[in-house]
């Protein structure tokens, strides 16, 4: 979105020359009250717009749960301004004028964000619904291992019996399927990690 956007789609910033769907809106307020979730999705934003400016807009999308890779379009920012952009999701700042090379390649590697963090937020969701099917001790059992806890290492952290320990590694591994510490290990990485005590 910039001041100009509703005049965007056919100039020569215009992205749709490499298949891209554009959508153009006159302000912040109208995108975020649009039902837009198309994904992957690039947010391509001026740092100043009426009615609300470019970091307004990213913390507005923030409050309603919704991350998107951001490109900011400006012709001047503060470095106050470009370090919380960057904290909220920008990647790339493009200084008037800027080539169409240059905003394709931004598009380009904005794609690329958004489909890895697609993936990484669908395989978090796996990795919980698994760990789900594990009882609270079976659970804490899992992290020890995963930390590289042999079974006398778990008695003692846990406080419960060798043959106790060993049926719940025994419940764990048949649970989730797998039969090794370094299969439990690719299941914790990237899942929900407790605080350790």
């Amino acid at each position: 979105m910039t001041p100009e956007s509703s005049e965007k789609k056919g100039g020569q910033h215009d992205p749709f020359a490499e298949g891209h769907s554009v959508h153009a809106f006159s302000n912040p307020i109208d995108f975020l009250n649009s039902k837009m979730d198309a994904s992957p999705a690039v947010l391509m934003t001026d740092m100043r717009m009426p009615k609300m400016n470019g970091i307004e807009l990213q913390a507005a999308l923030l409050e309603l749960g919704k991350t998107m890779p951001t490109i900011f379009i400006s012709g001047e920012s503060t470095v106050a301004q470009s370090v919380t952009a960057m904290k909220q999701g920008a990647f790339e700042f493009l200084t008037k004028p800027f080539t169409q090379k240059n905003l394709l390649a931004a598009v380009k590697r904005g794609i690329e964000i958004a489909i890895q963090a697609r993936k990484s937020s669908a395989l978090a969701l796996q990795q919980e619904g698994l760990l789900a099917l594990l009882s609270p001790r079976e659970l804490e059992v899992f992290w020890l291992l995963t930390r590289g806890f042999n079974n006398n290492e778990i008695v003692r952290e846990m406080g419960i019996s060798l043959p106790t320990a060993k049926q719940h590694k025994s419940q764990v591994l048949r649970k989730l399927d797998v039969n090794s510490i370094s299969e439990l290990i690719e299941i914790s990485t990237g899942a929900p990690t407790p605080p350790r005590g």
